[in-house]
């Protein structure tokens, strides 16, 4: 198999890290991919459970493959790049999460259009419903892995994966430059204090497809901080981050 990447340095991300492609210009080659799938498969990819009564008719399998092909494309590329004496596997671990998190996927599904496709795609029927779900991030996020999916399944491995890493240019960058877990950053603050964080669900709001979760994280008895999200990992990010903040300040 033909690598994904192509390294230059075996220096590691600090030493040199690559200026991302301009967002259309990274988005071209998944995009070429997307517009030459068959009918009924791009038809499945932009199919939402609210508008069929089939569930095999909708992107839901397409998007269980897609996040496993999302996630070998992504290893694949890093691995390389990282230095193992730097990077051990629970640090890649973080990376490629951060690479390919909901936000993450959210945030290439908005850059390669699939909003107004989404929109085009949908029946009379569930327009009403429509705003709803393009505000959801879990639903673009699978979106954007069922179109991963279809890809893999209409061209092969190597040219989606090839194609993902450069639509997902950006993340990686960012993911290698400011790695974002506040978690991690919190439990090693409060070991050296001698006491660890726990998370609560405090409060769930909202329809089924667009919850807000409310999380506590606390160190014993005190209440550190507290954070909101669209998914419970999120949201523990989020509580996590306020309460650094207040121990630090």
């Amino acid at each position: 198999m033909a690598p994904v990447a192509t390294p230059t340095t075996d220096s590691g991300p600090d030493a040199h890290v690559a200026t991302p492609d301009a967002p259309d210009e990274s988005m071209r080659e998944l995009a070429l991919l997307l517009d030459a799938l068959p009918e009924q498969l791009s038809r499945q990819v932009f199919t939402h459970a609210s508008w069929t009564a089939r569930r095999s008719d909708t992107y839901e399998r397409l998007a269980f493959l897609g996040d496993s092909v999302l996630g070998l494309a992504i290893t694949s590329h890093l691995y390389p790049r990282l230095e193992a004496d730097r990077f051990g596997p629970g640090r890649m671990t973080k990376i490629r999460a951060q690479v390919v998190s909901g936000a993450a996927c959210r945030e290439v599904a908005e850059r390669l259009g699939i909003p107004a496709r989404l929109r085009g795609a949908a029946p009379e029927t569930g327009a009403q419903d429509l705003s709803l779900l393009l505000q959801t991030e879990r639903v673009l996020a699978s979106v954007m892995e069922a179109v991963i999916g279809a890809c893999y399944l209409h061209t092969g491995y190597e040219q989606t994966a090839q194609a993902v890493v450069r639509a997902f240019s950006w993340q990686i960058e960012a993911a290698l430059q400011n790695p974002v877990d506040f978690k991690s950053a919190l439990q090693e603050l409060l070991a050296e204090r001698g006491t660890h964080a726990g998370y609560e669900v405090v409060r769930e709001q909202g329809p089924p497809h667009k919850r807000t979760f409310e999380v506590a994280v606390s160190a014993g008895a005190e209440v550190l901080g507290s954070g909101r999200g669209q998914s419970k990992k999120s949201a523990e990010q989020q509580a996590a981050h306020a309460a650094l903040d207040r121990l630090r300040a």
